[in-house]
């Protein structure tokens, strides 16, 4: 049965992606007990039980907050609780393409705000 599970959790996880790659190249690695969505070195998504989290920031949280979309959070090792910056997407954007890689842009840009800044000077130099 399990291996059941991973097969469906795969079928799903490839799917998005799937779906995901007009945006760029989309790519899926495992990770959280399910897996991580990458655009560009960026993880911008979570899949985790066959259900879709977005990356969310102060800028698109209150699109989810107003939609009422639950935040991913799980119960770690020590039985705390722990939420994190990812939102259950709508479930409707499952069945429109256009309007999931409308989150899924959304997504990536909280993604890149949240990566620190780098040096662009250092970079510049060594172009010149």
């Amino acid at each position: 049965m399990a291996g059941m599970n991973h097969r469906v959790e795969s079928e799903f996880v490839h799917f998005v992606a799937e779906s995901l790659q007009p945006l760029g190249p989309v790519t899926a690695k495992r990770m959280f007990g399910g897996h991580g969505l990458f655009l560009h070195d960026a993880m911008f998504a979570l899949i985790v039980w066959d259900t879709l989290y977005f990356k969310v920031d102060q800028v698109n949280r209150p699109q989810y907050d107003a939609l009422g979309l639950a935040p991913f959070s799980y119960v770690g090792q020590k039985g705390n609780s722990a939420t994190m910056n990812y939102c259950e997407a709508p479930p409707d954007a499952l069945d429109a393409p256009d309007t999931l890689c409308r989150w899924a842009k959304e997504a990536y840009a909280a993604a890149l705000r949240a990566q620190p800044r780098r040096d662009h000077s250092t970079q510049n130099k060594r172009l010149g």
